[in-house]
């Protein structure tokens, strides 16, 4: 069977650095999107329910028995936790049977040079600084950092504080207090945690703000689907001087 990537010409792949010629391929598979989109969904309701559980709505009028909206939000919220870390276990073992496209979030290729080199002018061609884009089949080297530090490190890093902080209503026989108690050891004080977690929520709003403005703006400077292709799996290459 022909390997995709090599029908396509005058696009970089930038786990291999290897020069593709033609108009589309298909790169994210089923799986990868499905995940997107719901890792999506999930951190939309935990950003909305932490805030709130942060910043508690006005006391409801009436008996307390009558009204539970505060434990609707918790719940909402702890339920969402638990969906998102599911879906972060099944998306590590699709990186072992997926594609090589799949597998771009979970590692960094620091020791090629070319990456590098990519990651710098891609910082150049966000910042106005280069006149052509580079067309790539996968993430970009700059996207595919934040790709990594975000979905992969940052990602873990919650849910890891998130199941800490379960953990203080489920008791210390719970599995929740077995797995992840530890993180109480590194900071004695649980308000600590409650703030760091907090914060990161802080971190993952401005992050999908910047990340649906950098596919925005690819998809129209860059002249290659983003956004479309994270439903059909397709990535398309356009060229107005073309034809």
């Amino acid at each position: 069977m022909v390997d995709q990537t090599r029908m396509l010409t005058g696009v970089m792949d930038a786990t291999d650095d290897v020069i593709v010629t033609g108009p589309s391929i298909y790169v994210y598979e089923a799986p990868v999107r499905l995940w997107h989109w719901g890792n999506a969904l999930c951190i939309t309701i935990l950003a909305v329910t932490g805030y709130l559980i942060g910043s508690p709505p006005p006391t409801m009028p009436g008996e307390a028995s009558g009204s539970f909206l505060f434990g609707y939000i918790r719940f909402a919220h702890f339920a969402a936790g638990q969906v998102l870390a599911v879906a972060f276990l099944a998306r590590i073992l699709w990186a072992f049977w997926g594609n090589k496209y799949s597998r771009q979030i979970f590692y960094l290729p620091v020791w090629e040079k070319t990456w590098w080199k990519g990651v710098i002018r891609e910082a150049r061609w966000y910042l106005f600084l280069e006149k052509e884009p580079y067309k790539y089949i996968g993430h970009n080297p700059l996207a595919h950092t934040a790709m990594f530090a975000m979905f992969t490190l940052f990602n873990l890093g919650m849910i890891i504080t998130g199941f800490a902080l379960y953990s203080e209503g489920t008791g210390r026989d719970s599995w929740q207090a077995k797995a992840f108690g530890w993180v109480f050891d590194i900071w004695p004080n649980s308000q600590d945690v409650h703030t760091l977690h907090h914060l990161g929520m802080w971190v993952i709003v401005i992050f999908a703000i910047v990340h649906i403005y950098a596919a925005v703006r690819e998809d129209i400077m860059s002249r290659q689907t983003m956004i479309s292709t994270m439903i059909s799996g397709e990535r398309q290459f356009r060229d107005e001087r073309e034809g």
